[in-house]
């Protein structure tokens, strides 16, 4: 079995072993003794344990990216290089992103600063952020209890795109991909990172109840909150055919281990429902990780990737040895976090058609908190009205309303042939309490789902009549937006 082979803070590091379930958090404040990266929340909401990753992102281009150090198992930064809060410091001269949040009073008792301050570095080579909005979404994963946000997002405007001629700037220009692959052992655990598909096919044919793990968003709060030691883990990060990323058909072709930063960056061009969904799926650490591939594996009734796509037609490309079937996504779903895969398949892409031409669509999420929250409803719905202003289809996908997400196709039917009007609308709303019967948990009450249901797509209409397919205002208040 091989080692753990990676770069922190630009010095190799060779390792064995160290159990695969330990999280990077851990290895670096209990092993190595690099104790400015902190321990929060250990489930990825707090931000205190943010790391940065050099890797590559959707177009193979090397990128600088924060991430939560707490969902990342050791054996996921093979052949990469992480930087930790220490590494700012260079040649005795203290890096920019600290001197401005210093001099901005962005820190008090410091516990979260460590975190801050490696968000911000990946906010100070970043090259795209030409909104505003864009520096919420990039901080809005890292919680300070002292300060205020005030003057960390002045520290962050300053610093954003400033791309300095620093030791990550030197990284990202000379870094050459290193090697993922892996096949590691530590007691009575393994750990696999295959670079091809037949050598994915040669370990699941060795190992066929082997789970599957890419980002770890999902299955690392099982390590940190349950205490589990999964005993046989295969990561499908290194196999390069999983993530495409391109137009197709018309449509697009959403590779299963596509970053959905990646996909978010993506759908600001082409699809605004898609954007309008990932613009508060989770904080940018997150998106840093989580795939699309994972959010809709875990068939989580509360995943936010599978409205929008069941809405937009989606259906999803399984591969195997034996070959690759298709399925429409709604299929995929066969119960409360079950999927059709069979033994030794994989989710390898997700295909979005082409759009119906003057289709209407849009997504939205409805939680406790805006920003880093779990759904209490999500809902999507594409409505295309033909030349007699009747609706020639409508599809209406949910979230939070059942064991799966799923359509809502007795409301659908009562509104295919009517004209696309608000009484047409308001009649076909009673429909939904006969597609969904909701459950009463924490994050609400069946009554207020039912109601959430019904009112979603209530403000549907009214957002798109003028425009079908509207982007979300740069600073809004409400879920939906109706001007």
């Amino acid at each position: 079995m091989e080692r753990l082979r990676f770069f922190l803070n630009d010095r190799p590091i060779e390792e064995t072993g160290i159990a695969p379930t330990t999280t990077l958090l851990r290895y670096l404040r209990d092993r190595v003794h690099l104790t400015g990266t902190k321990e929060g929340c250990a489930e990825g909401d707090c931000g205190a344990c943010s790391v940065a990753v050099l890797e590559q992102d959707g177009q193979g281009a090397p990128t600088l990216r924060a991430v939560n150090a707490c969902l990342l198992l050791l054996p996921m930064v093979q052949g990469k290089r992480v930087y930790t809060v220490e590494a700012l410091r260079e040649g005795g001269e203290y890096h920019v992103v600290q001197e401005t949040l210093a001099r901005t009073l962005g820190s008090q008792c410091g516990y979260c600063t460590p975190g801050i301050a490696m968000s911000m570095l990946e906010a100070c080579h970043r090259r795209d952020l030409d909104e505003p909005w864009k520096l919420d979404a990039q901080m809005c994963g890292n919680l300070c209890r002292c300060t205020g946000y005030r003057p960390i997002r002045e520290a962050v405007r300053e610093v954003a795109g400033l791309r300095p001629g620093d030791r990550f700037a030197r990284a990202l220009a000379e870094t050459q991909p290193e090697p993922m692959a892996l096949a590691y052992e530590s007691g009575a655990q393994r750990f696999f990172t295959p670079d091809s598909l037949e050598a994915l096919w040669d370990v699941l044919e060795k190992h066929p109840t082997a789970r599957f793990v890419v980002g770890g968003t999902d299955l690392s709060l099982e390590v940190t909150k349950r205490y589990a030691e999964p005993p046989l883990l295969v990561s499908l990060e290194a196999v390069p055919e999983l993530r495409v990323l391109e137009p197709r058909g018309g449509g697009h072709r959403l590779g299963a281990t596509v970053r959905l930063t990646d996909v978010e960056d993506y759908a600001r061009a082409v699809s605004p429902p898609l954007e309008r969904m990932l613009r508060y799926f989770g904080s940018r650490q997150i998106k840093n990780r989580a795939t699309v591939g994972g959010n809709l594996c875990t068939a989580s009734p509360i995943g936010d990737m599978a409205p929008v796509l069941l809405a937009l037609g989606a259906e999803v490309v399984l591969r195997s040895r034996a070959g690759e079937r298709r399925l429409p996504l709604e299929d995929f779903f066969v119960g409360y976090r079950r999927t059709a895969l069979a033994a030794g398949e994989v989710l390898a892409y997700v295909d979005v058609p082409a759009q119906p031409e003057g289709a209407r669509s849009l997504a939205y999420k409805v939680s406790k908190r805006r920003e880093a929250d779990i759904s209490s409803v999500s809902a999507s719905f594409r409505v295309v009205v033909d030349g007699e202003g009747k609706v020639a289809e409508a599809r209406l996908a949910y979230g939070g309303m059942a064991a799966t997400p799923a359509r809502a196709r007795r409301t659908e039917a009562a509104l295919v042939g009517q004209p696309w009007t608000e009484a047409s609308v308001e009649q076909a709303l009673p429909r939904l309490r006969e597609d969904f019967q909701p459950l009463s948990d924490h994050r609400g009450s069946a009554w207020y789902r039912a109601q959430l249901a019904e009112n979603l797509l209530r403000g549907f209409f009214h957002e798109t009549l003028s425009t079908p397919m509207p982007r979300l205002a740069e600073r809004h208040s409400a879920t939906v937006q109706v001007r």
